[in-house]
């Protein structure tokens, strides 16, 4: 277990222990017309807030995808046998954001040019990669990442995987809008992991900060 994920169960265990966990579910929406994207970024505490708010999205959540357990657990998962990683769902209207634009938030909040593992994160449940729902969204992530290749602002090549989306396990309660119901425990992870400091030096200007 590296020293990022025993902070996070320290963290977790703080506030379980208190009481003071909370359980935010995502807002919901009954039209047939929203379409899902799914992400994995490292940590799934710091990719929920890169979309919360954006024009379009309606709601996302925080979830386990791309493993062979079903129904795994965060302890489960973090022992990285189960196969899956942290990652998160987005419901989106493409009437107000395209999928390409959901693709550029996405890149800007990794660091795509590293194996399992993001930041202070080790292990294949820390994997980049974008879960593609059908062919459009195939094409549309392999054309981004081609792209990406092209004008990338850093060396090495990206290794994000482009996958097909798998059945999403939501992620317990207490993890949910995790930056929200627990801004100093979220800060504190965040900033020792040494995400944003990553994310400048990657993209600069440009990069996705939270």
């Amino acid at each position: 277990m590296t020293y990022s994920t025993c902070l996070r169960f320290l963290l977790l265990l703080c506030f379980v222990l208190a009481g003071s966990v909370s359980s935010v579910s995502p807002s919901s929406a009954a039209d047939g017309n929203l379409q899902t994207a799914t992400f994995a970024g490292g940590c799934f505490w710091c990719m929920q807030p890169a979309f919360e708010g954006v024009p379009g999205v309606v709601s996302t959540q925080v979830g386990y995808t791309g493993g062979h357990t079903q129904n795994p657990s965060y302890d489960e998962v973090c022992s990285g046998t189960t196969g899956h990683a942290e990652s998160l769902e987005v419901k989106f209207d493409p009437t107000k954001i395209s999928y390409p634009k959901l693709l550029d938030i996405y890149w800007h909040n990794i660091d795509p040019t590293v194996r399992d593992q993001q930041f202070c994160d080790e292990g294949t449940q820390y994997r980049t990669a974008i879960f593609y729902h059908g062919p459009e969204q195939k094409k549309e992530a392999e054309e981004s990442k081609a792209e990406l290749e092209k004008s990338k602002p850093f060396k090495g090549p990206i290794v994000t995987e482009i996958v097909p989306a798998s059945t999403f396990y939501p992620a317990e309660d207490y993890h949910q809008q995790y930056c929200k119901t627990h801004k100093v425990a979220y800060g504190i992870y965040r900033y020792n992991c040494g995400r944003d400091q990553r994310l400048r030096e990657l993209w600069g200007a440009a990069a996705g900060t939270h």
